[in-house]
């Protein structure tokens, strides 16, 4: 359905090493270079960070999230750690297992550092 997600970001170097460190929990290769802008590139698809184009700041999405799917709830804890040692913060409730009208998921919630949400989802086998 998707080709790509991009988010505004601000310092572009202090969140590319927010993301490589992130999506690098993912075995996601470091952000490459295309002008004012870095793309991380997987075999599902593509995630960018850019600065605004119009030369305003950027701002996060109230109400959005953007989720990335982890193998295993370890995965996602290492995702979560990654993202707070390099400027993210934490929010929502602690990563864990939730239980929802699709059944039990792993969620791990963190904002990068310009507050973009962002979510670890690991979807155990049913049983």
């Amino acid at each position: 359905m998707f080709s790509h997600v991009m988010v505004g970001v601000n310092d572009l170097e202090v969140s590319k090493k927010f993301y490589d460190a992130l999506l690098g929990t993912l075995g996601i290769k470091p952000g490459f270079a295309n002008k004012n802008r870095y793309f991380y590139r997987s075999s599902t698809g593509t995630f960018a960070i850019s600065t605004p184009i119009n030369g305003e700041a950027a701002c996060h999405g109230n109400g959005s999230t953007i989720g990335f799917t982890v193998e295993s709830p370890e995965q996602g804890d290492a995702f979560h750690a990654a993202g707070l040692a390099h400027g993210g913060t934490t929010c929502e409730e602690p990563p864990g297992f939730r239980d929802g009208p699709v059944g039990k998921l792993y969620l791990a919630y963190l904002r990068d550092p310009d507050g973009n949400k962002l979510c670890a989802m690991y979807r155990p086998p049913k049983e």
